[in-house]
């Protein structure tokens, strides 16, 4: 493998991209020894750091929660830095000239896993890391940035190295922090970051108005530990519970905390590292390739990174310094309706939302529509897009979202109102897609069985995404109309309460969850909206947002939205929720982010057995070739429609053939 090291190679900070003040390469490399990717010729491989320098007087920079108490360079400017990861063709005048920003999820990187068939990795160098190397051979520029600062220390992870915030004289700044965590099985404490994240230290351990409570539902009623049966420890970052913590429910410290990260340094560096490969001058780029300029930009980003671009949006983050337009495309991939912690004091951006875990942290929150919509209760009227649209910088956008959003992430909210009465207009440059029958990743087939009740979703939904990617670069590029929202809709029934689901009586099966996602009418105190800091810890809450979720057909199939053809030639009913189980506590609560097969029965004498009303597989098919042909079929009107790629054609229906070849005839389907 050729290698190249360039050890602090400084480009001039050109006039029209000054927040780039150097990029530090640490390698620069073929990918699998110069390998010709079609059109788009060798890649390479550009890893290191990027210097940043803002000044924090300027407009685009004021929307940075703390940004005044920033430590301050010798002329003023506020200076950070982060990781970065490109995968360029070596030759960028033989690619398509758009960057594929994936805002990184965690510190890690999953859009080569996503678009090319490829198992993940945080660095792809292996062949198999590739997969089918979808997005190489089209000539996509992929980019990776470090935004988090809180990440692990864990190799190959991004990060953000972002100053700490002082009050006057340079002294602590200290401030309330909820940390919450829900054990599976038996253990005697926990950190007070989310995750394995790095958590805010604490101010004084033995503060006795620090509180420790105890619920069995996000909705429950909290029960206080006394202070004698629990303490932190002395790393200042995690606690120690007397007698252990039951399996199931939920405990809750809340505690003040000391020296605060400038988390909203994390979308500023995204921004400006965007327009700096956009805009910058020759002698600016890290490509070292003349006066070549990317020409497109596209923001990708999944689950938690999803909402991290909602929330870039919301704040305005797509206009650089120089007001110029960073994204030209944003794709929020299952976010749900939810924003996050990513430009607040004291935010921990690895927080999200989910019926049974990070519950009302500051991440569904009201605007949840790109146009304006006014909220019933409180007369608030707003819209994620207003910022964008006052500075003329809206991109296009997906919001593309699985059956798991819409009981887990209150993604109904992003097209109904508040109340769910009624459908709200999207806004003309946005698309909206349910990826019908899926939970919040890819599954994968044979399901096998894990910690939740039911044997996890099998449809892998990525063929979809591959179609929708190319959508949406041809949207941008050549004004080319991508296929046409496909949502449930209120006002067609298709989105209806949980009372409303018809769901089938499936033996073994629970008539339906009880308790999706509820976005709540929270209160985080009066400075939280308008300057970024938290003062009341839990928040207080007001009456909870319309809680919609897709009806079903007589199978438990979502009738609406992208229906793979596992969905329309279906061997099972696929639904985006699971259950826990009594042995990691809470068997009445959703397990997160993980759908359920209920497979059909082979026969109609064992179906009859079963008691199940659903037709078994050999009352729908005459045999594997009558099943095909109806997958093929399936599939193929798909591509017409615009939702599978007609190149992907052959190994969809390979896939579906296979399916049945699993199930009917190898027996590794587990059930």
């Amino acid at each position: 493998m050729i290698r190249r090291f360039a050890l602090l190679l400084f480009f001039s900070a050109a006039a029209l991209c000054p927040a780039v003040k150097s990029v530090h390469t640490i390698d620069r490399s073929d990918v699998l020894n110069g390998k010709t990717f079609g059109k788009s010729g060798p890649y390479e491989r550009i890893t290191g750091k990027v210097n940043f320098t803002i000044d924090p007087k300027l407009p685009a920079n004021r929307i940075i929660t703390d940004i005044d108490l920033a430590p301050r360079n010798e002329e003023g400017m506020v200076e950070f830095s982060a990781d970065f990861y490109v995968l360029k063709p070596t030759d960028p005048k033989l690619g398509n000239g758009t960057i594929l920003f994936e805002v990184s999820n965690r510190g890690g990187k999953g859009m080569v896993g996503m678009f090319n068939d490829a198992p993940g990795t945080r660095d792809p160098r292996e062949a198999r890391d590739f997969g089918d190397a979808f997005l190489l051979e089209r000539g996509f520029t992929l980019v990776w940035l470090g935004w988090q600062f809180d990440v692990p220390h864990q190799p190959e992870l991004l990060r953000l190295f972002a100053p700490i915030a002082k009050g006057e004289g340079g002294q602590s700044i200290t401030g309330l922090v909820r940390s919450e965590h829900i054990a599976d099985g038996p253990a005697g404490g926990f950190s007070l970051a989310d995750r394995t994240h790095l958590p805010y230290p604490v101010a004084n351990p033995n503060d006795p108005d620090a509180q420790m409570t105890v619920r069995d539902s996000c909705a429950g009623a909290r029960t206080v530990i006394p202070r004698a049966q629990w303490k932190f420890n002395e790393d200042l970052g995690s606690v120690t519970v007397t007698g252990g913590l039951k399996p199931g429910r939920i405990y809750e410290v809340v505690y003040q905390a000391k020296d605060p990260s400038l988390a909203g340094l994390g979308p500023t560096g995204i921004r400006d590292f965007i327009s700096y490969l956009k805009y910058g001058t020759a002698t600016s780029s890290i490509n070292s390739l003349g006066d070549f300029k990317y020409k497109r930009a596209i923001g990708f980003g999944a689950s938690q990174s999803g909402r991290f671009l909602r929330t870039f949006l919301y704040y305005g983050f797509n206009g650089d310094e120089h007001r110029r337009q960073v994204f030209d495309g944003v794709w929020a991939h299952v976010a749900g309706g939810g924003r996050g912690s990513f430009n607040h004091r004291f935010a921990q951006a690895s927080r999200d939302g989910h019926p049974h875990l990070n519950c009302s942290y500051p991440t569904d929150i009201f605007p949840f529509t790109d146009l304006p919509e006014t909220d019933p209760e409180t007369n608030k009227t707003a819209g994620l897009l207003d910022n964008a649209q006052l500075a003329s910088v809206v991109p296009k956008i997906f919001y593309t979202n699985g059956s798991y959003e819409y009981w887990g992430r209150s993604a109904a909210l992003i097209h109904s109102s508040p109340d769910g009465q009624r459908d709200e207009l999207m806004a003309p440059g946005t698309r909206a897609y349910l990826l019908s029958g899926t939970q919040h990743g890819p599954g994968a087939f044979p399901p096998r069985k894990g910690a939740a009740a039911n044997l996890p979703n099998a449809n892998d939904y990525r063929w979809h995404m591959r179609a929708l990617m190319t959508s949406l670069n041809a949207w941008i590029a050549d004004d080319k109309e991508p296929p046409p929202s496909q949502i449930p809709h209120a006002g067609k029934d298709q989105l209806v309460s949980v009372g409303a689901l018809n769901w089938p009586k499936i033996p073994s099966s629970p008539k339906s969850p009880q308790f999706p996602q509820r976005a709540w009418r929270a209160d985080y105190g009066p400075d939280f909206a308008s300057k970024g800091i938290v003062t009341q810890e839990p928040p207080k809450l007001g009456n909870e947002f319309a809680a919609l979720v897709p009806q079903v057909d007589a199978d438990g199939n979502e009738a609406a939205g992208i229906r793979h053809p596992m969905l329309q030639v279906p061997l099972g009913t696929y639904t985006g929720w699971n259950m826990r189980t009594a042995a990691i506590g809470a068997p009445e609560q959703l397990y997160s982010m993980v759908g359920s097969t209920f497979f059909f029965a082979k026969t109609k004498a064992e179906r009859v057995k079963n008691g199940d009303p659903r037709p078994s597989i050999e009352e729908r098919y005459r045999n594997k070739q009558d099943y095909v042909e109806k997958y093929t079929a399936a599939a193929r009107q798909l591509a017409k429609d615009g939702y599978l790629l007609e190149s992907d054609l052959e190994m969809v229906v390979q896939r579906g053939a296979w399916f049945w070849d699993q199930l009917m005839l190898a027996g590794t389907a587990a059930r």
